[in-house]
């Protein structure tokens, strides 16, 4: 199905409180964004004209902000029941009774544009379009936990969403269903009503997010790059008593001058770690003409960029420190400069690695003027 789409619609269900999975799922972060962004951008992409998201009363703000900088889109609140809400949803649509609409649940993150295209293009021969997937296992009825018999598999399909259907045939077809009875999805209540709702492909990424563990096996379902990303900097020696290296202060008979604490160390994995997610440099961030980082403990700088990173949806996978010096001896220290940066970047002690050298008494660092470092830290981000 190549073909250009006709205009459509859609309503994306976000109204439940999420009890099952931990509570308001529609807003947790997963892959480094919101659960309802995911299917809100992939009907945008795929040319949905007005999308409906029907959210909790009171919710407003924390749609707007899972939504921010994305148009087309606007909020209805929901019903005491997801059969309301999705009427809610319809009310504030609107449009001409022959549009397309889709019905989309928002804990059904990963929708593809082949999937509404088939369910769009699908309501030229059909009053509706159900995406689903056949029943791979064998299914068995039990009575008190011991089985009682097996189920003929062959006719039943695993039901997804979204589900299409004509305005008009949606709304009459609500308008006609029991006021006293639950209605399970929209292909029940177009069926019950005479119409004929038609299976498409369904996908096996569309899983439903329910229970907590589900998060766990969506974040493993989502393309991830792996980037690498490199550091340095420099600070000059001057009178002082101590050092900081990699959050480690060390008694010395000099200290580096810097803005902040001059932790050099510290410094060229910051700028390693915003350099890996394309994020600018520590300069960027903390410049050094503002007077509030004077003196900052440089490790306020590297937690912020972790924090950045996790924002995105990414994970630092390993660092890699080398500090260039004549003196202090590194050596003695080093295990606790590990154990340092492992708690500050949550991460197990084999992926932190710090190591020292010196310039055999050659350039700057090796005539006592200064120290140096370089860092690399490895990421993996949401492709």
């Amino acid at each position: 199905m190549t073909s250009a789409l006709p205009a459509f619609a859609a309503v994306v269900v976000a109204a439940g409180s999420g009890s099952r999975s931990g509570g308001a799922k529609q807003w947790r972060a997963l892959g480094g964004k919101p659960v309802i962004r995911w299917s809100v951008e992939a009907l945008l992409k795929a040319g949905a004209d007005d999308v409906v998201i029907v959210i909790p009363a009171g919710a407003d703000a924390e749609a707007a902000e899972a939504l921010a900088g994305l148009t087309g889109w606007r909020a209805a609140h929901g019903g005491a029941t997801r059969a309301g809400s999705v009427q809610a949803g319809l009310a504030a649509l609107g449009g001409p009774e022959d549009r397309p609409v889709l019905v989309h649940d928002a804990a059904r993150p990963f929708l593809s544009s082949a999937v509404i295209a088939r369910c769009v293009q699908t309501l030229d021969e059909a009053d509706g379009a159900l995406p689903a997937l056949p029943v791979a296992d064998s299914l068995r009825r039990a009575v008190d936990g011991l089985v009682a018999g097996s189920v003929e598999r062959e006719a039943l399909w695993r039901a997804q969403t979204p589900q299409a259907f004509r305005l008009k045939t949606l709304t009459d077809a609500y308008a006609a269903w029991p006021a006293d009875e639950a209605a399970s999805d929209e292909a029940t209540v177009v069926e019950r009503a005479g119409g004929r709702v038609k299976i498409v492909e369904g996908d096996a990424r569309l899983m439903k997010l329910t229970y907590p563990e589900d998060f766990a096996m969506a974040e493993a379902l989502i393309p991830r790059t792996v980037r690498i990303g490199q550091g340095y900097d420099v600070h000059r020696w001057g009178p002082g008593e101590s050092v900081w290296l990699c959050g480690l202060e060390i008694p010395h008979d000099q200290t580096l001058i810097g803005h902040s604490d001059a932790d050099a160390g510290l410094h060229a994995l910051t700028d390693a770690s915003l350099g890996a997610m394309g994020d600018g440099d520590i300069g960027d961030h903390f410049p050094p003409t503002d007077p509030q980082w004077k003196g900052a403990s440089s490790d306020r700088f590297l937690v912020h960029a972790v924090e950045r990173l996790h924002v995105r949806g990414g994970r630092l996978v390993n660092v890699d420190v080398t500090l260039i010096c004549e003196r202090p001896k590194v050596k003695p220290h080093r295990q606790a400069m590990r154990e340092r940066l492992a708690g500050l970047l949550s991460l197990p002690l084999d992926a932190v690695s710090v190591k020292a050298t010196t310039t055999e008494a050659m350039g700057f660092t090796g005539r006592g003027e200064g120290l140096a470092a370089q860092a690399v830290a490895t990421i993996d981000l949401p492709a």
